[in-house]
């Protein structure tokens, strides 16, 4: 969306749209498909503001601008509402610091596409996008940094194949050619005369374009994440309790947004990535393909790169070999990205069994050069006690498992750790951060 040219608006103004606002709240909280979402709406604050284009949050907090507001319609006006409230709910301004360093603009519009599908998805004829939101059905069930990494891919095809030239038939994206499925019209509620974002154009305009809302996502580095996510879940449990009066499968339903549903992939990514160092170094294994095109072979920057990373995967048996080889498939992806020292692959049950060392030469084949040992019980602790005895200096650790570990885990190394736990749900490592895999 271009957003309008700022006018200027009375106090008046700003009055009536803060008691719109109001209302929206109360309808909103009444609503029998969003009760459960009370407790999100009324976190932290809520102001109306005459100076803000459109609307914006930092993670906790929302502002909106009551010019904006005015040119809403009442549904329009929910659908704001349900936007900023949808950005809290998934955390995206203190859950996606690094993408919003690496790129903010793009990070926002990633994250305004997963939230807008979200409202599409209530079909409520009292809930609409509002003026100027991005939105497109091929977004569907993507996380935002899937949706981040597509953009950000296809951005740079078109830039080699030059603006305005159409796309080569058979270039695959993330799911089949990566493009809009059917004639490209918008199903949402209210939304019969406009179509679907053609993302191709936004990207192409990107510059030009500005968002819906741009978060304050440096606002949003300050907070404490872990702190927020509690504060969210504490959100949940009291709007859960509001809309527990309804009963039958309105408690379910309740039950299922108590657990909010995390991309591990996107765990998994973001915490190798904010171990990179080595920002500002050239590398030679990429060259710039602009100056490539006039004869020059020019090194490029290094955006991320880390030291040794360190993957302990279980092998008891309960570990399956479609998770292992998601599992594997993500790790190479991520390795192909990053590009870590080394990898070191750990594999253990009851203890140790081996381990194999990988090269960056190797990564794009790491899949399929894994060879697991095991097969006994699960003792976490005898992978702290290999990696102490073996003076192992990793950057970070990533234990794979299905969480059946011993009670009284002894973690002695001193790396930051992550687990991808794959059956246990809702277990609690007593040491470093935690992610359930989900089954595709």
């Amino acid at each position: 969306m271009m957003v309008m040219p700022k006018e200027d608006v009375t106090q008046a103004e700003v009055s009536k749209q803060a008691e719109r606002l109001k209302k929206s709240h109360i309808f909103l909280m009444k609503h029998p498909k969003i009760m459960a979402l009370s407790g999100i709406i009324i976190m932290g604050t809520s102001e109306v503001r005459a100076n803000i284009p459109t609307a914006y949050t930092d993670g906790v907090n929302k502002k909106y601008g009551a010019g904006f507001m005015a040119r809403c319609t009442g549904p329009q006006l929910n659908g704001l509402v349900m936007h900023e409230n949808g950005h809290v709910f998934f955390r995206h301004v203190t859950h996606h610091k690094r993408l919003f360093r690496e790129n903010p603009k793009l990070t926002n519009i990633a994250a305004d596409f997963v939230v807008n599908d979200m409202i599409v998805l209530y079909e409520d004829k009292d809930i609409e996008l509002p003026p100027g939101a991005l939105w497109n059905p091929m977004f569907r069930n993507w996380s935002v940094t899937q949706v981040y990494d597509y953009l950000k891919k296809r951005k740079d095809e078109l830039e080699d194949e030059g603006e305005g030239n159409p796309r080569p038939d058979g270039k695959p994206g993330p799911q089949g050619d990566g493009q809009p499925q059917g004639d490209g019209q918008d199903t949402r509620s209210g939304g019969s005369d406009s179509k679907a974002t053609d993302v191709d154009e936004l990207l192409k305009r990107l510059d030009d374009h500005d968002s819906l809302d741009e978060h304050d996502h440096e606002a949003g580095a300050e907070l404490d994440e872990k702190q927020i996510g509690e504060d969210i879940d504490r959100a949940l449990r009291q709007g859960g309790m509001l809309a527990g009066i309804l009963g039958g499968d309105k408690n379910r339903q309740i039950e299922e947004l108590l657990k909010p549903k995390v991309d591990w992939r996107e765990v998994l990514r973001d915490f190798i990535s904010s171990m990179c160092r080595g920002k500002d170094e050239l590398s030679w294994r990429r060259f710039n393909k602009r100056l490539v095109a006039n004869g020059y072979y020019m090194p490029t920057p290094i955006a991320e790169t880390v030291g040794e990373v360190v993957v302990a995967i279980d092998t008891s048996g309960s570990i399956g070999d479609e998770q292992l080889s998601q599992f594997a498939g993500e790790l190479a992806s991520i390795c192909e990205a990053v590009i870590p020292e080394k990898v070191r692959v750990v594999w253990w049950d009851a203890k140790v069994h081996g381990e194999q060392i990988f090269e960056q030469n190797q990564y794009a084949s790491i899949a399929t050069l894994l060879k697991p040992v095991g097969g006994g019980g699960t003792v976490v602790s005898s992978v702290s006690e290999h990696l102490v005895k073996h003076n192992v200096q990793a950057e970070c650790v990533i234990i794979f498992t299905d969480g059946y570990v011993e009670d009284n885990v002894q973690w002695q190394h001193t790396a930051p750790l992550l687990w991808l736990i794959t059956q246990r749900r809702g277990y609690e490592p007593p040491v470093g951060k935690s992610v359930f895999v989900e089954e595709d």
